[in-house]
Formats: C-alpha cells, sequence, structure tokens
C-alpha cells in the first residue's frame, strides 16, 4: 500500500466518522422537532420489525410537534406503542389518522443529561479518530521497514497524518460546541 492510499484511506475513513457522530447527535432530543429524532423506532409489522419510516410518512407539523401519518391504519396502535416505549419521553396522541407528537420542552436536568451524552459520542469519535491515525502511522512505518521510503519522507508523512488527525478532532469538537449550544439555546 503506497502512501497515498493510506492518507486517501484515512481522509474517507474520518469522513464517516464524521458522519457517524452527526448521526449520533440528530438522535438527541433538543426540545425542536425534527423527523430525525424518529430515526431509530422501530415497529412490528406483519411479523417483521422495521423502521417507522417504513410505515409511514413522519413529518414536522411546527417546531414543537411531529406527525406520523402510517399508510395502513391497522398499525396506528403498534406505532404509537412502538414510540412510547422508545425511551425518548413522547406522548403520542392517536386520533386514528394521524399520530401528533407534542415535543415537550427540556427540563434543565435533562439538558445536562444531554450534554453529557453528547460528550460521550464525541469521546468515541475522537477515539475512532486516534485510531485512524494509529493504523496510518503503522501503514507508514511498514512502508519504512520495506524501504519503500525514506526517513525524511517518513517525517513529513506523520506530520500530514498528524495535521489530518488534529482537522478531524477539530471538526468534531466543533460539532459539539454545536450541539451543546443547540441543547441549551431553546
Amino acid at each position: 500500500m503506497s502512501y497515498t492510499e493510506i492518507k486517501t484511506d484515512m481522509q474517507t475513513r474520518l469522513g464517516k466518522t464524521v458522519e457517524a457522530l452527526k448521526k449520533d447527535f440528530s438522535g438527541l432530543r433538543t426540545g425542536r422537532a425534527t423527523t430525525a429524532l424518529l430515526d431509530g423506532i422501530m415497529v412490528e409489522s406483519y411479523g417483521t420489525v422495521v423502521p417507522l419510516n417504513q410505515v409511514g410518512n413522519v413529518a414536522v407539523s411546527d417546531a414543537r410537534m411531529l406527525s406520523v401519518t402510517v399508510w395502513d391504519k391497522s398499525l396506528l396502535k403498534k406505532v404509537e406503542k412502538a414510540i412510547i416505549e422508545s425511551g425518548l419521553g413522547l406522548n403520542p396522541m392517536n386520533d386514528g389518522v394521524v399520530i401528533r407528537i407534542p415535543i415537550p420542552p427540556l427540563s434543565e436536568e435533562r439538558r445536562i443529561e444531554l450534554t453529557k451524552i453528547a460528550g460521550r459520542y464525541t469521546e468515541t469519535a475522537r477515539v475512532s479518530v486516534r485510531n485512524l491515525r494509529r493504523d496510518a502511522l503503522d501503514g507508514i512505518k511498514k512502508l519504512k521497514n520495506a524501504n519503500e521510503i525514506s526517513e525524511d519522507d517518513q517525517k513529513r508523512y506523520e506530520t500530514e497524518i498528524q495535521k489530518l488527525t488534529d482537522e478531524g478532532i477539530k471538526e468534531l469538537d466543533e460539532l459539539l460546541k454545536t450541539k451543546e449550544t443547540e441543547i441549551h439555546q431553546v
């Protein structure tokens, strides 16, 4: 494997780590209605368990209200039950046609808890980035040991990998700061 391949692989995996953190953050409730809040909810439908968005349409009615229009009305009760049991602290209202889900304002205690959860998600992502750096540096050492690159190239490549790592961690920290602001703003 060449240095270019090592660097490209690290950049690709770094991008995936950032996207994974964004997805984790989208599932954290911030007091504002967002369809991503219901992404992790699974519903039992005709003997199989499927994501909520495969049995109905999830929409944002206003800043504090989500609505779920289930395509098969016989699944309304199952969808309502799945939302209640999701652990998100939501209380859906079923009118027989549409399930409306009011998003209650967050208590200060819940905001602090969400901030800690966001911090844990970010720390996990940072560990992933550091593992990517370790893998890339190992690849560079193998190139040096195989005499495919010089010692000067090794130092330069290691510096570039460290720079990529620093940029990745900075991006993760910025995402965390944005999420914390979002949690405490509402």
